[in-house]
């Protein structure tokens, strides 16, 4: 009898060195000083182990992040595009970030199933509130936003677009960080007035984006403070972050604050109402468990969330993108 193909099991025994490799050389700085053009393994090991550093570089290349020509290295176009800080559609921050927490997370997964509960206090000895976790130091801060922006300039314009908004007036985004969606949405519908309402921190970091004030920010909590009117409400990556008993409060008060035909866009990544996939979703609701007190749902789930707060037209729409989308009418 023949053995099964063991590629499977070989590949993910493997898979966490592939990440790590990434994440050690953005977080070593290798990508950002090739920005400018290639380099040589001595001038990028500067601080390190010139061999060790050589290593890295050359397993870069053999993941097609690097190339090497003769003794220099350069940024692949993906790796010039999104793995420098800088960068317009850059994912380094959400690379940063985890490397410096994601990654050390993990490694208590087989506890949090045990537990069924976050591993901050595990991993870090870190109290407190969900948030003040992620947003730990400015830096952290940073670091995340950054990689939520990356993600939101991938999945905003197809999530905006899944639907016809054009009949709206105002769009408030709740927990709209950098506004990426709230832009995307006013870029689609000029006529659309859109607002980002977030934590102060939050918003203090998102003025960095709309320098040209094309978005009211609004600081707030939309747990415990009045949301602002509108008559579309978004949140993009907000209801897999909470317990069901905080996603009902929160689609309470949006429900509550909306005049009748006014709406919620959702975007998040769906599962198969077979849960067989999709694989991201499936690894995104285990990154939950391990840092949140939510999970990912399928469109079944979030319809029964959405009734039971007492909206009634419901669409969902599979975008392709990271994020999918529906919505949800008063």
């Amino acid at each position: 009898m023949s053995l099964p193909d063991p590629a499977p099991v070989l590949d993910l025994i493997e898979a966490f060195r592939r990440s790590k490799t990434m994440f050690a050389a953005a977080a070593l700085g290798v990508f950002d000083r090739l920005a400018e053009g290639p380099l040589e393994a001595a001038d990028l090991a500067r601080g390190c182990d010139l061999d060790a550093m050589t290593r890295l570089l050359d397993a870069c290349v053999a993941l097609g992040l690097l190339a090497r020509e003769r003794d220099r290295y350069r940024n692949t176009p993906a790796a010039q595009t999104y793995l420098i800080r800088s960068g317009e559609h850059t994912l380094a921050g959400y690379v940063l970030y985890s490397n410096a927490a994601l990654f050390r997370l993990w490694s208590g997964l087989e506890d949090a199933v045990r537990e069924g509960t976050d591993r901050w206090r595990q991993t870090f000895g870190w109290e407190g509130p969900l948030f003040s976790h992620f947003f730990k130091t400015d830096e952290a801060m940073r670091d995340f936003l950054l990689g939520m922006h990356g993600f939101g300039l991938l999945s905003s314009p197809s999530v905006v677009a899944a639907f016809d908004l054009s009949g709206y007036r105002r769009l408030v985004d709740l927990g709209g960080a950098t506004g990426h969606l709230a832009l995307a949405a006013s870029k689609r519908y000029p006529g659309l007035e859109a607002a980002v309402f977030d934590l102060p921190r939050v918003i203090g970091f998102a003025r960095e984006f709309v320098p040209d004030h094309r978005l009211e920010l609004i600081a707030g909590d939309f747990f415990t403070d009045p949301l602002p009117m509108a008559d579309l409400f978004a949140v993009g990556r907000i209801l897999h972050d909470w317990s069901e008993e905080k996603i009902r409060r929160l689609l309470a008060r949006i429900y509550q604050r909306l005049s009748p035909g006014g709406a919620l866009l959702i975007a998040e990544k769906l599962l198969d109402e077979d849960k067989r996939g999709p694989v991201a979703a499936h690894m995104q609701s285990l990154n939950m468990l391990i840092c949140t007190e939510g999970r990912e749902r399928t469109e079944s789930e979030y319809r029964a969330l959405l009734t039971a707060a007492g909206f009634a037209r419901i669409q969902a729409r599979r975008t392709g993108t990271p994020l999918d989308a529906l919505l949800a009418v008063k």
